[in-house]
């Protein structure tokens, strides 16, 4: 049986959700933002607008926040990047076959937790720290920080990418420093080494089931 998130992967979702529904709010004038910023906060307030549009319907099911992350969030996601770096090593020796249908049951897998993350958020609140990165190495860090009601505030950071098509792409989340890929990385790896690849991607596919009904 493949192996839940543990906690800390929990805890990456639970902030990231966090960060898409406490961004609405800002009163930051546009023209004071990074093209990568504007777009974390442009699909904050267009995630934050949908739960306020959906809330009788969230209530009665909570199942249809599958489709309102995939809608709104997904697209803003590299989702081939993502489960490359994911792989790591195991990437390379996957054939193309598998590596569709890994890429496929690794974005209902993020789905799937994120969402349950956001339906537990708990107004944690998000603030955006100084961009400081150059926009024309085309790979860039948006900080921020988690504000806890008591103790430290905790570093988290989304890392972003200019893709052919001029579109920035999210790659990963970062928290205290810590990857999100390369936590699943390490999860990906045990489970390969202990059933291989095929068991992976299926047992994948019967945890992501509920997404797809």
């Amino acid at each position: 049986m493949m192996i839940m998130p543990n906690q800390l992967i929990r805890k990456f979702l639970l902030f990231f959700a966090a960060l898409m529904l406490s961004l609405g709010p800002l009163t930051v004038s546009a023209e004071a933002l990074s093209a990568p910023e504007i777009l974390v906060k442009n699909a904050s307030d267009d995630m934050l607008k949908a739960l306020e549009e959906h809330d009788t319907e969230l209530e009665e099911d909570p199942t249809k926040i599958y489709s309102l992350v995939e809608d709104i969030l997904m697209p803003h996601f590299d989702f081939d990047k993502m489960s490359k770096l994911a792989l790591g090593k195991n990437w390379r020796v996957a054939d193309a076959e598998q590596r569709i249908r890994f890429t496929e049951e690794f974005r209902l897998l993020l789905i799937r937790t994120y969402s349950t993350a956001m339906l537990e958020y708990s107004n944690e609140e998000i603030r955006l720290l100084p961009f400081r990165d150059d926009l024309s190495r085309k790979r860039v860090s948006v900080p921020m920080e988690v504000v806890q009601p008591a103790g430290p505030a905790i570093p988290m950071a989304l890392s972003l990418y200019l893709n052919k098509q001029d579109e920035w792409k999210v790659y990963d989340v970062k928290i205290d420093g810590i990857s999100l890929v390369t936590n699943y990385r390490s999860s990906f790896a045990n489970e390969i080494r202990a059933g291989g690849m095929d068991k992976l991607i299926e047992d994948l596919a019967k945890r992501n089931a509920k997404v797809k009904s």
